[in-house]
């Protein structure tokens, strides 16, 4: 498990890679253009830095740490089974990628968490940073559940760091302002998300935004009744955001730290 060592690089390396060619992307083919100001990117890029840190502070051991850990004492339920390694590492993955599906799900349907979730949400524009654009208890809550699920699977730490780069990289891709041509996308999107498909869950209109939930895989939404085709409006007229927080004011870093615990009327 040579790649294990140089785990940090290869995440890196992987996120910045993929980030400087969805910007180029986007820049070349944007289908909404409202990713600017520019001070609008660097709140998320603030954030984005903020929640790496904060991790670091608050978790002694991270995903693929543990992982490791408890694959080489075979626990978890993986370690019991001692599969073949070409048949666990696909299936843990497969297995994190649902649990992500509904953790997310949760995130919308839970009022509670959704007022954690929803600062992803009021981005008033769309564009690749809104792919690392969430709140600190969020991403401390989703990495909380992430390291109980992997102490009760045992997945392969190759599994683990090979989701958590796709899970990176793949957040990116689907918040890009880009989109495939409409045949292509239609077919790509029968077993994996599009930008244009999970741009639909950033609409501002409820019954959109309650749909869409997959990450990388569109399978879950369509066998779960969550999937929607189509936008009311089309990908460059539909709104995007809350509109209760759609103000220049509330869309500050300290602004987007404290929304967690402001109360509109539809929380009561």
């Amino acid at each position: 498990m040579a790649m294990l060592e140089f785990e940090p690089e290869l995440r890196l390396i992987s996120f910045a890679i993929m980030l400087v060619m969805m910007f180029w992307l986007q820049s070349i083919w944007p289908v909404r253009g409202d990713g600017h100001p520019r001070r609008r990117q660097l709140v998320n890029a603030g954030l984005a830095l903020f929640n790496t840190l904060t991790l670091r502070l608050v978790f002694p051991v991270l995903a693929v740490a543990l992982s490791i850990a408890i694959h080489e004492r075979q626990g978890g339920l993986f370690g019991a089974l001692d599969w073949s390694v070409w048949i666990a590492v696909p299936l843990a993955m497969l297995l994190l990628e649902l649990a992500i599906y509904w953790q997310h799900r949760l995130m919308h349907a839970v009022p509670l968490l959704w007022r954690i979730h929803r600062v992803h949400h009021l981005d008033t524009g769309f564009d690749v940073t809104t792919g690392v654009r969430f709140h600190p208890l969020e991403i401390a809550l989703s990495m909380g559940i992430k390291l109980a699920l992997i102490a009760l699977l045992g997945p392969h730490p190759i599994a683990v760091l090979l989701f958590e780069i796709v899970l990176a990289v793949g957040a990116l891709w689907t918040h890009t302002d880009f989109a495939l041509p409409q045949r292509l996308d239609d077919r790509v999107r029968r077993l994996f998300v599009t930008p244009s498909m999970h741009r639909i869950h950033h609409s501002n209109r409820q019954l959109e935004t309650d749909s869409n939930y997959g990450f990388h895989l569109a399978i879950w939404d369509r066998l779960f009744g969550s999937y929607t085709e189509r936008p009311k409006k089309t990908e460059r007229e539909m709104s995007i955001g809350l509109d209760d927080f759609g103000a220049p004011k509330d869309q500050t870093f300290w602004a987007l730290m404290l929304n967690p615990f402001r109360t509109t009327s539809k929380d009561s």
